[in-house]
């Protein structure tokens, strides 16, 4: 493999993790949110990855062709979609709410505030190390140009 094709699968890792980071912080956000513009309360939201063969932007010719072939086998990382939570709403009584039905009754986002702490710590981590593949690939292709020179 090449050094590129590890900056290039790092890169697409740390765009999947700023992504997931940005969908749970939006959760956090909103996790008292009982008016959209929908007119519902808020839905939370989850990111889904996929994994799609690496295709290295490869030149014409016989260097293209073997990079090619040589990372054939790599994945790489790319957000499926972002979708909504199906499950029902929270249900609260508070008969002082703006929107409360006429039981009193209050509709709340099933936002789990633990779980998207959680999913933001793990999203930072996964970025860091990306980063650090990211560096590691750099400092190899910077130490091979010294070896040519």
């Amino acid at each position: 493999m090449n050094l590129f094709a590890a900056i290039d699968l790092a890169g697409a890792g740390l765009s999947a993790q700023r992504t997931r980071l940005n969908v749970a912080t939006m959760n956090l956000a909103n996790a008292q949110v009982t008016r959209t513009v929908d007119g519902g309360p808020y839905r939370p939201r989850s990111v889904v990855f996929r994994a799609v063969p690496y295709a290295p932007d490869a030149a014409a010719g016989a260097f293209g062709r073997a990079l090619a072939d040589a990372t054939d086998r790599l994945q790489s990382v790319e957000v499926a979609g972002i979708v909504e939570d199906p499950n029902p709403f929270v249900e609260v009584y508070d008969p002082d709410h703006p929107d409360a039905d006429a039981d009193g009754i209050v509709r709340m986002p099933n936002v789990d505030v633990l779980e998207q702490m959680v999913d933001i710590m793990a999203a930072s981590r996964a970025y860091e190390a990306n980063a650090t593949a990211v560096e590691t690939a750099k400092a190899m292709t910077l130490k091979a140009l010294e070896i040519a020179a």
